[in-house]
């Protein structure tokens, strides 16, 4: 008798523990995890103004290296430094004095024995500013007093004297030097311009070899833009690119 009491006592605490332990259990709430999602906020950067160059505009240059007919070769590459700031067509300084103009030599013909001059054809397809920013630009060979000149995009000059002539560089500017003259057709017939003085008299000297084309360092010349091009106001700095 006693056993059996005892074993329901331990029976009735049992079942009192399990009531007060799912008591518990089902009295607290649960716990409800919220996702925190960050958004970063995107922060829009200022449009920079750009101004226009208009095509016919002539930069004022100087040779950094020394280029002769007799060495020269098609594909070779030289700077030029730009010697007077550029404006815009409504006055902002886009290009200043110190940036630099990539050229390429296109064709090269070298002074022969028949008195023929030497010739180089060069054009400008680079413009570098001191600030680290570049452009792709499409500029010819042209004097560097060329104020009312124009080109089109074949590099072929007309105005004051040099008419449909495609500018180039043409030995007898001096003892192994060069001038600005004008080639029609694209180098059939070397002409030099009338303000450059007569270099012609090397064709009619027959046995004798005629000088060759060679632009020196520190040449001063100009180059004229075929097309139009947009730059920022030039600063100093450039802004960083993202």
């Amino acid at each position: 008798m006693k056993r059996v009491i005892t074993r329901k006592v331990i029976l009735g605490v049992l079942a009192a523990l399990f009531i007060c332990g799912a008591g518990e259990t089902f009295a607290q709430k649960p716990t409800l995890h919220r996702r925190t999602t960050h958004r970063r906020a995107v922060v829009r950067k200022p449009v920079e103004p750009v101004y226009s160059v208009a095509s016919g505009t002539t930069l004022r240059v100087r040779m950094n290296q020394t280029l002769n007919s007799r060495s020269a070769r098609v594909g070779d590459t030289f700077t030029t430094t730009v010697t007077e700031p550029v404006y815009s067509t409504n006055g902002v300084v886009v290009v200043p004095i110190g940036a630099t103009l990539t050229g390429r030599v296109n064709s090269v013909i070298p002074a022969n024995k028949g008195g023929k001059a030497g010739q180089i054809d060069v054009s400008f397809n680079r413009l570098n500013l001191p600030n680290g920013r570049s452009r792709y630009i499409n500029g010819s060979l042209t004097d560097v007093n060329a104020d009312k000149t124009r080109s089109d995009n074949e590099g072929t000059v007309s105005g004051r004297g040099m008419s449909h002539r495609k500018a180039i560089f043409i030995g007898g500017g001096g003892v192994g030097g060069a001038v600005i003259g004008g080639a029609i057709g694209g180098g059939k017939g070397a002409l030099i311009g009338g303000l450059l003085g007569a270099a012609g008299g090397f064709a009619g000297e027959r046995y004798t070899k005629g000088p060759d084309a060679e632009v020196r360092s520190g040449t001063e010349f100009g180059v004229i833009l075929n097309q139009s091009m947009s730059l920022p106001r030039f600063n100093e700095t450039a802004p960083v690119r993202p």
